[in-house]
């Protein structure tokens, strides 16, 4: 489908957009937009593809902008067929610190990229979402979970026949820019205990190719107004921890420091309320769109009669991983078997 096509990324020099290049740039895609607001960023990008994609580096365009600027999207979207959009702030402190920045990027900086969309007659936006948008207690979640509602009510009012809105929700990305693995390698290497907010603290875990493989499978299998979510297994903090040492460095001490501003015990990726009407695909859930309208009259007269028997999906109820598990799971990574290699060579 990508065949002959452009995609932009909006936050693509992020992980997320890292990983979609390195599975995109030898495809028959015809171009890939890189839109973010990073030039430091976007020059390091471009440098390694120069490098390391000399063929294929062509393909690649690269746009200074802010989806807080509708203007700057605007410059970047002509010609465009399809939208991964994975900008947005994504640090649960800094949100928690500064919610309106956080509003301004992820909710009104998402309707500015869906209305430039729409209006350029993009044919199909994913939207990058996250666990903490269900239930949310934290600035970051809460205005991802604005974001969300943001796709779904575009969706009602763009015919899917001209372009498809979607949103895709998961739970922690393992070693992507800003999450805690790297922060455990760091620590190792300066000699420091790994810190701990609460060991049976759950989280769902993915890998950057995952993250992808679930954006592609709603690029597919979506419907607009569609959130996607795939299953994922997750583990303790205290098991993530000892994974990681018995990797790199089995002596190394943890130190509990207690639970961050805004986080919770364990994440949502499927609420209660959405397993009514979520269908099973397997290895996703897919949420539609409730497609009801604003005349209230008639939910005093009719209600939903039947519900699913599904029930909330979260980091407590999903697989739970072993160390052994863990471990796994963290060598499959490349950033993990790079890591590794470094930490041989300095021995």
């Amino acid at each position: 489908m990508f065949e002959g096509k452009t995609l932009l990324i909006t936050g693509g020099t992020g992980s997320f957009g890292g990983t979609v290049l390195k599975r995109f740039i030898k495809s028959d895609i015809k171009e890939i937009r890189i839109f973010s607001r990073d030039e430091k960023k976007q020059d390091d990008m471009r440098h390694y593809y120069q490098a390391f994609y000399p063929e294929e580096y062509e393909k690649l365009k690269f746009f200074i902008g802010d989806v807080r600027d509708p203007a700057s999207i605007k410059n970047a979207m002509y010609g465009v067929d399809y939208v991964f959009h994975a900008a947005a702030l994504k640090q649960v402190p800094s949100c928690e610190f500064f919610p309106i920045e956080a509003v301004k990027t992820n909710v009104l900086g998402t309707n500015n990229v869906l209305d430039c969309a729409i209006s350029e007659g993009v044919k199909k936006i994913i939207c990058l979402s996250t666990d903490k948008a269900a239930y949310p207690v934290n600035a970051m979640g809460t205005s991802k979970a604005m974001m969300e509602k943001v796709v779904v009510a575009k969706a009602r009012t763009v015919s899917p026949d001209k372009t498809t809105v979607c949103c895709t929700r998961y739970g922690n990305v393992m070693c992507s820019r800003g999450s805690v693995i790297p922060l455990f390698i760091d620590q190792i290497r300066e000699g420091k205990p790994l810190t701990l907010t609460e060991p049976s603290m759950t989280r769902f875990i993915m890998s950057l190719e995952e993250a992808v493989d679930l954006v592609l499978f709603a690029f597919e299998n979506g419907q607009s107004g569609d959130i996607l979510v795939q299953k994922s297994p997750a583990c303790t903090i205290e098991v993530l921890a000892q994974a990681v040492k018995e990797l790199f460095c089995p002596d190394a001490e943890t130190k509990v420091i207690g639970i961050r501003h805004g986080e919770k015990m364990y994440e949502t990726l499927l609420t209660n309320e959405e397993c009514a009407n979520a269908i099973d695909m397997g290895n996703f859930f897919r949420v539609p769109m409730d497609k009801r309208n604003l005349n209230y009259d008639k939910y005093f007269t009719s209600g939903e009669k039947k519900r699913n028997l599904l029930t909330e999906f979260n980091s407590n109820n999903t697989k739970l991983l072993s160390v052994e598990e863990t471990k796994e799971k963290l060598l499959s990574l490349e950033y993990i078997q790079d890591e590794l290699k470094s930490f041989a060579e300095n021995k």
